[in-house]
């Protein structure tokens, strides 16, 4: 990283704080990432800072919507965090599961699973009393298509979760999406500025801040509310989408011209580490890396990882979605693994075949449209 001036050349990547958190710093220090069983593993390695926060926190956690593409790792997390803290604690997983093999490998890592539709009122008054709830559940993809459904999922759900666990602890998953789109050279968002939503997924995502602050509100429920903006791992990801349509051939769309990125293990370990700031009204932060991509760039350096030939097509917008996570930083420390790293093992990854979760991002939607 010879001359750097704020970039880390050859990456697209822009940062003003190089520092990176050195708990845990071994993580960053592997070259390859070979199969899942790695992958997982690392994903789910509490830091010491997660490990803490699990020894502090007492009872039981739920964590809603342990199916998506966060769940498990952040659900296996918590269950190693807290046994390294010698805390014993009963995690619940709480999912539809239309696949009984998550079931059983979460089971395996010492996971409580519950299958369960949490739109049935009845079964979400079924599931077990704890003091620490998890809110990941949420619906993105295909929203444009299922605008009720989204509605549904993102505002009246978490009414309902509020009014069935009022006094206990939630951390909740909320989005950068929240925030209109800013200048590229702005260091982006942060949790002061005015929001702006774009589109239904946008919105109902504001909706589900605006329901979690009235409950948090009326019932005194300690509350913290996380905006992601964007987690990767090998199988997800902005970067995951841009190295897939490289092996596909297809041009790069640069109208989306930055973006954010945390690796999903850094994700999780500060996910646990809000529990320590719930409050009502609720705790708001912004949950991203320092580093600021640009797509060009990084669309570049994985295709000469991959040995591809990249091509673009449309021109960078003066804007983008991105978020200032400063006071993540101020808080928790710099994320363990820096953006050059996961990039390297996403082009690695993505290049020899490895498998993906099916879930792209269409981060290049600039009209709310997923």
């Amino acid at each position: 990283m010879a001359g750097f001036d704020g970039t880390i050349r050859g990456l697209g990547i822009l940062s003003t704080d190089t520092t990176m958190n050195t708990e845990n710093s071994d993580i960053a220090s592997i070259d390859r990432i070979d199969d899942v069983e790695q992958l997982e593993e690392m994903l789910s390695r509490p830091t010491p800072g997660a490990i803490d926060a699990m020894r502090r926190l007492e009872g039981d956690i739920l964590v809603l919507g342990v199916g998506g593409k966060i769940g498990p790792s952040l659900a296996r997390m918590a269950r190693r965090a807290s046994d390294q803290a010698g805390v014993r604690r009963k995690i619940f997983g709480v999912a539809r599961f239309s696949s009984s093999e998550l079931q059983q490998q979460l089971e395996s890592h010492g996971i409580e699973t519950i299958r369960c539709n949490l739109l049935d009122r009845k079964a979400l008054q079924s599931l077990p009393e704890a003091p620490n709830v998890l809110y990941l559940a949420a619906m993105k993809f295909g929203s444009s298509g299922q605008t009720a459904m989204t509605w549904a999922m993102n505002t009246y759900l978490p009414g309902m979760v509020a009014e069935r666990y009022p006094n206990s602890r939630i951390v909740a998953y909320s989005t950068g999406n929240v925030y209109p789109m800013v200048p590229v050279d702005s260091s982006g968002s942060r949790e002061t500025d005015a929001l702006g939503p774009v589109g239904d997924y946008a919105m109902s995502c504001l909706g589900r801040e605006r329901i979690f602050n009235h409950f948090s509100l009326q019932n005194g429920t300690p509350t913290a509310l996380l905006r992601l903006n964007y987690a990767h791992e090998c199988r997800y990801g902005v970067m995951v989408d841009i190295a897939q349509q490289i092996l596909a051939g297809k041009p790069i769309n640069l109208s989306m011209g930055y973006f954010n990125a945390i690796w999903q293990g850094d994700n999780n370990a500060i996910t646990l580490r809000a529990f320590d700031h719930v409050v009502s009204p609720p705790f708001l932060l912004n949950l991203t890396g320092p580093e600021k991509f640009r797509v060009r760039e990084v669309a570049e350096q994985i295709g000469e990882i991959m040995d591809r030939r990249v091509e673009f097509t449309g021109s960078e917008a003066p804007d983008a979605l991105l978020s200032d996570a400063s006071k993540s930083y101020e808080l928790f420390g710099n994320p363990q693994v820096p953006g050059e790293r996961f990039l390297q093992w996403i082009a690695d990854w993505q290049a020899r075949g490895g498998p993906s979760l099916g879930k792209p991002t269409k981060f290049q939607s600039r009209d709310g449209t997923f």
